[in-house]
């Protein structure tokens, strides 16, 4: 677990790219599940992820999803994208458009710093 409020909890997805997920605490089926103060500390969470991962990696894209069909309760993905990363410009889940290469970024224990500085 990277960080943890009241309300939410933060994992590093194990990628190639940078990839955060972001899970509520009580396990809401559904967005809409989840009160409107809940939604909204989500959103800002999503947000400040996005804008730690743009500062920190200048990715050439920030992907944000929530399918929720494997995992059937609320939570996020904040991808870091590369224009070299094995699956860009599809997403992470699609067909490799390119054999796996080491990307040459910070470390994400780096981050993860980084992060939890601006979280606090």
């Amino acid at each position: 677990m990277i960080f943890e409020s009241n309300n939410f909890y933060i994992e590093q997805e194990l990628s190639q790219i940078p990839w955060l997920k972001i899970f509520t605490k009580e396990p809401f089926k559904e967005l809409s599940d989840c009160p409107l103060a809940i939604q909204n500390e989500l959103f800002a969470l999503i947000l400040e992820c996005e804008k730690a991962l743009r500062d920190f990696y200048k990715p050439e894209k920030i992907n944000i999803a929530s399918f929720a069909n494997y995992v059937p309760r609320v939570h996020f993905h904040i991808m870091a994208r590369f224009k070299e990363d094995e699956f860009f410009p599809e997403c992470m889940w699609g067909k490799p458009q390119r054999q796996k290469v080491t990307l040459d970024l910070p470390k994400f224990s780096d981050f993860t710093e980084f992060l939890k500085g601006r979280l606090q």
